[in-house]
């Protein structure tokens, strides 16, 4: 419970950049439904984002910077609670 996910949609240059946006979302979204569908995790503590080609890891027009850049990447943040001594 004190660990949350944003689970970030990325696709590579090829098509529009609005459509890549929409595939992108729809990538996270995806795999936020598996994350609670499956393995029963609260979906307050998900987040789906979808970049598009907003973040490329390769800025080139080939097979391989493509299939680099199509990808789902998790962020995990951790709450933790320390005591404060008074």
């Amino acid at each position: 419970p004190h660990v949350s996910l944003t689970i970030e949609g990325h696709t590579s240059k090829q098509g529009g950049a609005a459509y890549n946006k929409k595939l992108s979302q729809e990538r996270a979204d995806a795999i936020m439904e598996v994350l609670v569908d499956t393995y029963k995790i609260d979906a307050s503590r998900l987040k789906a984002v979808g970049y598009g080609e907003e973040r490329l890891l390769i800025d080139a027009n080939t097979k391989a910077a493509h299939a680099k850049n199509r990808r789902i990447e998790a962020k995990v943040e951790v709450t933790t609670k320390k005591a404060v001594k008074k």
